[in-house]
């Protein structure tokens, strides 16, 4: 039986790999696909180890392998350098069940079978296929999109909240931002669960934000390089304090959920519209005060917008440019 090795850091994993495994299966009954990784690395181990088996659950003859690795023993280098091979061959002979063929794109997949005495194929040594690196999509995952693994992607969309009081707009601008970037978005979650703004309760909070993280992390996957979201995390836990006088404990989880890249802030200069359920306007604007307060403390960029609503909504789109330029492309 040939069993193959595919080994690499995965960081982030992109088409360029895809096609690297699935040619190495075109040449062995079994692969092994070996994540190599070190804790200094700026995206952790069990993300990427995640995302490739997400991905090879439809390739039943690859087995994914966890390889963390001291770089003081091991070193990291990208040029192919026949020390280096050596001890890399001697650890994966080690540790790794036996293979007998090693599928690389590097010079050092030569030095790797000669150790080893096993057989190196090739694949696509200049990068014609695809012609992108792990370190150029890093640098700018916006602009190489289209090369990231499905599977990664949620990791690097840009998350932008419109957050601010009720009635100044959030809803409807959310929506036309989403149409606008071709992409998902976040609907609030609070009129899901309670009718009215004054009778909320802990309980009628915890289920918003439970909800809100829910929808957030199911609607990633569908983004197209950016999420937006009508309200967050910060704006259930300034309710809390405003209308309850309590702070909101919430899960790990959720506040993972919710951490935005950038927040929309949208002052409360705008017509008020009293529909039933709402504060009373001067509620409304205390409120606003209250939530200008727990923004400015998050330590995420906080951009403030008013004006009339196509004002907004232009000033809106400027400002995600002006923070993420690669999405003009």
């Amino acid at each position: 039986m040939n069993r193959g090795l595919v080994f690499g850091k995965f960081m982030p994993l992109h088409k360029g790999h895809q096609a690297l495994i699935r040619f190495a299966l075109q040449h062995c009954d079994e692969l092994l696909v070996v994540l190599c990784h070190t804790a200094q690395e700026p995206i952790g181990g069990g993300v990427r180890l995640q995302w490739l088996k997400n991905w090879t659950i439809s390739y039943p003859s690859v087995n994914v392998i966890d390889f963390p690795y001291d770089d003081r023993i091991l070193p990291n280098s990208s040029v192919s350098d026949r020390e280096v091979a050596r001890l890399w061959s001697e650890a994966f002979q080690q540790q790794l069940p036996a293979f007998t063929h090693v599928f690389t794109s590097e010079p050092y997949g030569d030095y790797i079978a000669e150790y080893l005495r096993i057989t190196h194929i090739s694949y696509d040594t200049v990068r014609a296929v695809v012609p992108v690196s792990a370190t150029q999509i890093r640098n700018n995952p916006l602009a190489c999109w289209h090369y990231l693994a499905d599977e990664a992607k949620p990791y690097f969309t840009v998350k932008v909240a419109i957050v601010g009081t009720e009635s100044t707009g959030k809803s409807i601008l959310t929506q036309r931002l989403a149409e606008y970037f071709h992409t998902a978005y976040v609907p609030e979650m609070a009129r899901e669960i309670v009718e009215e703004t004054l009778t909320v309760t802990p309980r009628h909070l915890q289920e918003i934000a439970q909800l809100h993280a829910r929808t957030i992390l199911e609607r990633l996957p569908a983004a197209n390089r950016i999420l937006l979201a009508d309200t967050d995390l910060i704006t259930t836990q300034s309710y809390s304090q405003f209308l309850l006088g309590q702070d909101l404990d919430t899960a790990e989880w959720i506040g993972a959920a919710n951490r935005f890249d950038l927040y929309l802030f949208q002052e409360p200069d705008c017509p008020f519209i009293q529909d039933g359920t709402r504060l009373d306007q001067d509620r409304r604007n205390r409120l606003s005060d209250r939530h200008r307060v727990y923004y400015e403390a998050c330590g995420r960029p906080v951009v403030f917008i008013n004006g009339d609503w196509e004002q907004r909504f232009r000033d809106s789109v400027n400002t995600i440019y002006q923070y993420f330029p690669a999405l003009r492309d």
